[in-house]
């Protein structure tokens, strides 16, 4: 079903890119479509937590496992909600200018209805998500020679 992966080049260390991703219970701060944010528990590998997402007049609620390897990759595994599937991974490369961050999301709504309407603007919703972490990457640790002023680094995205 809906499939992203995205490679980008990012002025920010390996670290700071992690500890962003991996900073889940911030994530309504700056997500557009994240509504709410739990963590059930967390240890310094793992996490479990529920995000609520909203769009138009969906709203949903959704459990995941989120395994921490740091600072080099961040695993999510659903466990719960409206899904059928998800699979989410993040590998940041340490780069002499940055940081690298591979990205990948695959999933697959249990309904039909939000199936439909989800993949009418995926591409454009994992765009925004996207540069929702650069734009916060850039409020939280500052902006970068390697953005310019405009906040967006150069991109090599691949969707399948």
């Amino acid at each position: 079903m809906p499939t992203h992966a995205e490679e980008r080049l990012v002025p920010y260390s390996q670290d700071q890119l992690f500890e962003l991703v991996a900073d889940v219970g911030k994530y309504p701060q700056f997500l557009p479509w994240c509504t709410a944010a739990r963590v059930r528990t967390r240890t310094a590998t793992e996490l479990v937590a529920d995000l609520t997402i909203g769009f138009g007049p969906f709203r949903e609620t959704f459990t995941s496992r989120v395994s921490l390897h740091r600072p080099e990759r961040v695993d999510v595994r659903y466990e719960r909600g409206p899904f059928r599937y998800l699979n989410n991974v993040w590998l940041f490369k340490p780069h002499a200018d940055g940081c690298v961050v591979n990205f990948f999301v695959d999933f697959e709504f249990r309904s039909r209805l939000l199936q439909a309407a989800i993949g009418v603007v995926f591409n454009e919703a994992v765009r925004l998500m996207v540069a929702a972490f650069l734009r916060r990457a850039r409020d939280v640790y500052g902006a970068s020679q390697g953005m310019g002023g405009t906040g967006a680094p150069a991109v090599t995205p691949t969707r399948r």
